[in-house]
This record gives structure tokens, sequence and C-alpha cells, in this order.
């Protein structure tokens, strides 16, 4: 069972197994307080967990690891995260932030990405940790069997796209051929997938048809087709066509999910 846990900037989850429970991320220093209520609110506590695992090492997904730490939990790191443990530390010290308490390294478990499967055993979790770099090099993703992932700040999938050919186009690559049904993220709203690659299932109330029409009538301006052509050869709405072909010239490298969201938010 997965707990979305809102109490900062930064999405933060719960994971309950049959023997414990896993802590992905957690918010900006200071916000230990408003952490223990979110737990409470949602029916959990700080002694259920037995493990936190973190997306990579910013100051707003690794704020309060230590004072979680504090009450018994084990902070676990891949080995491909060792080196940027304390990479935060400066940032708080810069802004003077008294709250924030640096990771002890005794507090640490350093595991391989290969030998995460063993460690999620230990909660009754089938999963495994990925390296996915891209957004920082020390990146991970959590991903279970059963087709939920934990991306943290990977770009949403809706922008792969954009990514095609870099770190983050083959983080994705990486985390696609595990077939998700559904991912989380440290700062959007949690995606729903189909069995085809990467599709969003009806996500913002579009399903796959529109999805094929935007990217055909993108194709079609590419080519230097007039709106009047591209509605003869398509057959969409007058309308739809004219805001397709407005964010898509006015906008440089949008996707499809980015012409659709802005044509929803501009619809309501």
């Amino acid at each position: 069972m997965v707990i979305e846990l809102k109490y900062s900037g930064t999405n933060t989850y719960l994971v309950r197994g049959k023997t414990g429970s896993i802590l992905f991320d957690t918010g900006w220093a200071g916000s230990f307080s408003q952490f223990c209520r979110a737990l409470g609110e949602a029916g959990a506590t700080v002694q259920e967990i037995r493990y936190l695992i973190i997306s990579h090492f910013h100051p707003d997904h690794m704020g309060i690891a230590q004072e979680i730490a504090g009450c018994g939990v084990k902070i676990v790191v891949a080995d491909v995260q060792r080196a940027h443990i304390h990479d935060a530390d400066r940032v708080f010290a810069k802004e003077g932030n008294c709250l924030y308490q640096p990771i002890v390294d005794e507090d640490v478990r350093v595991i391989s990405c290969g030998e995460s499967r063993m460690l999620l055993k230990e909660c009754g979790i089938a999963g495994e940790i990925v390296h996915t770099p891209g957004h920082s090099e020390d990146s991970i993703s959590l991903c279970l069997d059963e087709g939920v992932f934990f991306a943290g700040d990977l770009n949403p999938l809706y922008e792969l796209d954009l990514h095609r050919g870099t770190q983050i186009g083959d983080s994705w690559d990486k985390l696609l051929a595990k077939n998700p049904v559904r991912v989380y993220y440290g700062h959007a709203k949690a995606a729903k997938l189909s069995g085809e690659r990467g599709m969003p299932k009806k996500e913002s109330g579009y399903d796959k048809d529109i999805f094929r029409l935007v990217k055909k009538i993108m194709k079609y301006i590419d080519r230097g087709y007039m709106l009047d052509d591209i509605e003869r050869a398509t057959g969409a709405d007058k309308a739809f066509l004219e805001d397709v072909a407005r964010m898509y010239l006015t906008h440089r490298n949008i996707s499809v999910q980015g012409i659709l969201d802005r044509i929803e938010i501009k619809g309501k």
C-alpha cells in the first residue's frame, strides 16, 4: 500500500510491506513536525518505518533524513549515491538553516542496486532500486514488481520526446522496460500508464486517439501544410486544430501532453 504524504513542497511516500514500511524521500529541513502530523493523519507512525530511501540528495528531498534516522529508521543509500550524501550540507549552511541536521554516516546502510531486492524483501516488498541519472548523477528510482514506480525528480514521462538521446531519455528507457503502470513523482501529479509504452491512460481527460491526432497535426504543420488542408486530412474540429497549431508554433519543443495541458487550462 502506498500512502502519499503531502506536508511540504516535496511529495514523499510511505510504502507499506508485509513486514515493514519504507519511506521514499523527505521534505525540507524544518518540516519534521509536519511530517509526523502527516503520518498521524494517515494512520501511520515513524516507528513502523524500517528504511528511508532518498531519490537524490538535493535539500528538498533529504532535509529531515537525520531526524527520521534518530527515530530508529535506517537510511539506505545506493552505492552510486554515496559521494553525494553531504551535497546539501553547504546549501543549508549558506542559508543559515539551524534546523538542519547533517546525516550521520554511521546511520547509513550502503548497498548496490543489485542488492536492493533483498533489502526490500526484508519488508515484504517485491521490487528494486534502479539508477536513473538525468536530473542529477545520484538520482535513483524505486520500482516495485507490481508496476508502481517512484521516480523522484526525473523529468515527467510526457516530456520524454524532448530528452531522447540524453541521460533522462536513457533512464526512462530503463524504467519503461520494466512496464510501469503508475509513476509517483517528487513534484508532479502521479501518472497512470496503459500497457502501451509510455502512453498516459486518459490523463487530464484525454485518450490515446486524441494523442495520435495531436501528433498527426504537429507532423502536418512541420511539413508546411495550411490549416484548411490539415482540417480536411484529419477531420479535426477547426477550433481544436487552431489551438493545437497556436500552442505548437509558440512554445519551443513543446510535447503532445504539454499542448493538451495548455488547451485544458485555456478552457477552464
